[in-house]
């Protein structure tokens, strides 16, 4: 059976041949940066054009992944995610279009090339993965968005860009969830 990290590999292999840039967000990012926790799957922002898209969707062998094409194609033109699921473990791959927003420009514009679970990728700064989770909390998910926060805070929070994370919480107003975290 497939693990985690080979699913990460083989995502990262795939999206490269297919010329679309990747960056990890989520909870692997969120683990990297703070406290580890587990999760099955993974989360990925990529940033296609409509026909890198297409080679991608359609070199996934069939026999190995699950996509819906209209799905990701619908999910290109939205904006919006579509999964792959690899069928014999049953992992799944959240695949997130980058928003068109000064924010997601500047958000995958500062990626980072790491080591994640054995796999050379690009992952989320940890203020980005930070402004994700409070983003997707006042959305009302669930609590352990706002506890992945804090466990950032904990772990890097010397390191942290006080002045980047404060700058972009005004500008998306997410002040209110941003107090609700450091409180957690």
């Amino acid at each position: 059976m497939i693990s985690q990290r080979e699913l990460l590999a083989a995502m990262r292999d795939r999206l490269e041949s297919a010329q679309i840039p990747s960056m990890v967000v989520g909870s692997l990012a969120s683990s990297f940066h703070g406290e580890p926790r587990t999760t099955r799957d993974i989360d990925l922002v990529i940033d296609p054009s409509a026909a890198a898209l297409r080679t991608f969707v359609d070199g996934l062998p069939s026999t190995d992944f699950y996509v819906d094409a209209s799905a990701a194609l619908e999910a290109f033109q939205r904006r919006t995610a579509f999964n792959v699921i690899e069928i014999e473990s049953g992992w799944k791959v959240d695949l997130l279009i980058r928003r068109m927003r000064r924010y997601s420009s500047t958000e995958f514009g500062r990626r980072l090339r790491v080591r994640l679970l054995g796999v050379d990728v690009d992952v989320a700064t940890a203020e980005d993965t930070i402004i994700a989770k409070l983003e997707w909390a006042q959305a009302g998910e669930s609590e352990r968005q706002l506890r992945d926060v804090a466990g950032i805070v904990g772990v890097s929070g010397d390191t942290l860009d006080r002045d980047y994370l404060e700058r972009w919480i005004a500008e998306l107003d997410l002040g209110a969830v941003w107090a609700r975290a450091r409180e957690a």
